[in-house]
């Protein structure tokens, strides 16, 4: 099994979080991707903790079923290696600064001028383009300036740091997907490539998408705690009385109905479809004492049987021994080359035919240069030359 991406050859020159998981998609649905690392500035996911078996968890998941090849890009035979996987490799993901590729020799126009069919994605964190194009920036602050923070949290305590990174993710990783396989179908009319610029900020502000549509059309400024899906209203996360937490997401009326049923307090349902905000308030209050009278796992088998969209906010461990998760399979065994296997996320993209079983977690840097030098015709020698020189590894 191919997968439905098997025609897609990526290189692969990003590190960390957005290009990686950007990459590990196309992997995953079986494209070839060719990570470009290099052998003297290591990717620093390498060894962020925790590790198994001596090896990064985060790096061996977000790297799973790519190749290695560790070149030195300041090297002039480093250059050309590049020049003659592009003639095969005909997309390229990057995520440097702005003019890093192009300092290199390998920005767009100079590649495209070698392989016209070229699909080049830039993920930045602010663009190409723009006062802020070579500014330094993480997950937080692309977030915050884009607006989405300034509505996400408590008023009296502020902005919520999530728990995942949803700039990098949803921002860069996505969009720079989304976008890759939109000009791949469009190179597919045209027989032309492009360069596709990713800004994580520009993404996420799109993902303003009920309160930024509000603001733009009607002058509705967002803020914390006011809206009906930030915590303005009864939806939102109740305690138990074991200290536990469950979500309430109850918004049409038979939903309503059900958890205040549920509850033994029926007569609240009407105060859940008032649009007042002291009803909504004092609705809240009235769940948190029916919730506070129960433990977890009383809560938890209660509403199993109430079909009134209230689920329980579960640890990882819990997540992963939850039966819908146990049957969607979104647990994959990865081989790690030596016999052995870790477990990790699987794709959860599923398809009537099926997607390729992953081949291996993500490998030792440059583990494939001589089988890809190989493959583009240079000897063992001249492999041999390159490693002396340092411009292998």
């Amino acid at each position: 099994m191919q997968g439905p991406l098997a025609s897609l050859k990526v290189l692969d020159f990003s590190t960390l979080l957005p290009g990686p998981f950007a990459s590990l998609l196309l992997a995953d649905m079986g494209a070839e991707v060719l990570r470009i690392e290099s052998p003297t500035r290591m990717d620093l996911l390498r060894v962020l903790p925790p590790h198994d078996q001596g090896v990064s968890a985060s790096h061996a998941y977000l790297n799973r079923n790519k190749r290695s090849l560790a070149l030195d890009l300041k090297q002039p035979e480093a250059l050309e290696v590049i020049r003659q996987l592009v003639l095969e490799y005909d997309i390229v993901l990057e995520q440097f600064r702005p003019g890093v590729m192009e300092r290199l020799g390998l920005g767009y126009e100079a590649l495209k001028a070698l392989n016209p069919k070229l699909i080049y994605v830039s993920i930045t964190g602010y663009g190409q383009t723009g006062p802020y194009r070579d500014r330094a920036g993480h997950d937080i602050n692309y977030l915050a300036l884009a607006g989405l923070a300034s509505y996400t949290g408590r008023k009296d305590s502020g902005p919520l740091p999530l728990g995942i990174q949803a700039a990098d993710i949803a921002g860069g990783s996505l969009h720079g997907v989304i976008g890759l396989l939109a000009a791949v179908i469009a190179r597919q009319h045209s027989g032309l490539g492009q360069h596709l610029d990713v800004s994580m900020t520009d993404c996420v502000f799109s993902l303003n998408a009920m309160a930024g549509a509000g603001y733009l059309a009607c002058g509705i400024e967002p803020a914390a705690e006011q809206q009906v899906l930030n915590g303005g209203s009864f939806y939102d996360y109740y305690r138990s009385r074991d200290g536990r937490w469950l979500s309430v997401g109850s918004l049409e009326p038979p939903f309503m109905q059900a958890l205040c049923k549920a509850l033994g307090r029926p007569e609240l349902a009407a105060q859940g479809l008032s649009p007042q905000p002291e009803q909504q308030q004092a609705l809240k209050l009235a769940l948190q004492v029916e919730f506070e009278k129960r433990d977890f796992a009383e809560l938890c088998e209660l509403f199993a049987a109430v079909d009134a969209c209230v689920e329980p906010v579960l640890g990882l461990a819990e997540a992963v021994a939850h039966p819908q998760l146990q049957a969607r399979q979104l647990v994959s065994q990865v081989p790690r080359g030596d016999g052995s296997y870790q477990a990790q996320m699987a794709c959860p993209l599923k398809f009537s035919q099926g997607l390729p079983e992953p081949r291996h977690i993500g490998a030792e840097l440059g583990a494939h240069s001589d089988q890809v030098l190989a493959e583009l015709g240079y000897s063992a020698q001249r492999i041999a030359e390159l490693r002396q020189g340092r411009i292998i590894l």
